[in-house]
């Protein structure tokens, strides 16, 4: 089944098309959900949501290429990520609190240094950035998305976006300077 006729299968609410749309799209969501999510719970409940939504307004999605589906199905649930109340209010607070952060360390360390750091504490120090950088820090890094598009989805100014990223960037460094300087 095309992606035109899934979508408007599941428009019509066939729910076998909607089965083959979640088995399809579901593992991909919920690694992005994941990304978004304070812990797996979260995700979970964050991914039933945005399948809900999915549903409830696939009739508007508009098939322009291959894979657009799976772009708008991300979008929508990009939103919803954003969009909860925790996330925005948490970002208002940490935007007036960005001081705190100081500029990137002119010395980053080096490829070869930083080979030695697992995934998972890697992912740890991600995770331990201020919310509002980790928000953006992720779009941009993880989500390829621009400074534009980030102030777009997050109702900040780009500059912000751009700012923010420079203090996830450095604040990163700092903690694996931190963590190689723990391994000798």
């Amino acid at each position: 089944m095309t992606e035109q006729e899934l979508a408007s299968r599941c428009a019509q609410g066939d729910n076998a098309a909607r089965k083959e749309l979640y088995l399809t799209y579901g593992p991909r969501m919920r690694a992005l959900c994941r990304r978004y999510a304070a812990s797996a719970a979260d995700a979970e409940d964050l991914l039933q949501e945005a399948f809900i939504k999915i549903f409830r307004v696939i009739g508007r999605y508009k098939w322009t290429r291959p894979g657009s589906l799976y772009s708008w199905m991300t979008r929508v649930t990009l939103n919803m990520a954003i969009d909860s109340a925790k996330i925005r209010r948490r970002m208002n607070h940490e935007l007036t609190d960005m001081e705190a952060l100081a500029d990137a360390p002119a010395d980053e360390p080096q490829y070869e240094d930083t080979a030695s750091i697992t995934s998972e504490a890697l992912h740890a120090m991600i995770e331990d950035l201020p919310e509002a950088c980790r928000t953006v820090f992720k779009l941009y890094c993880l989500d390829n998305y621009s400074h534009k598009e980030i102030a777009s989805l997050l109702g900040i100014k780009e500059n912000s976006s751009s700012s923010m990223l420079a203090k996830a960037r450095a604040a990163l460094t700092r903690s694996i300077k931190k963590y190689l300087e723990k391994k000798k």
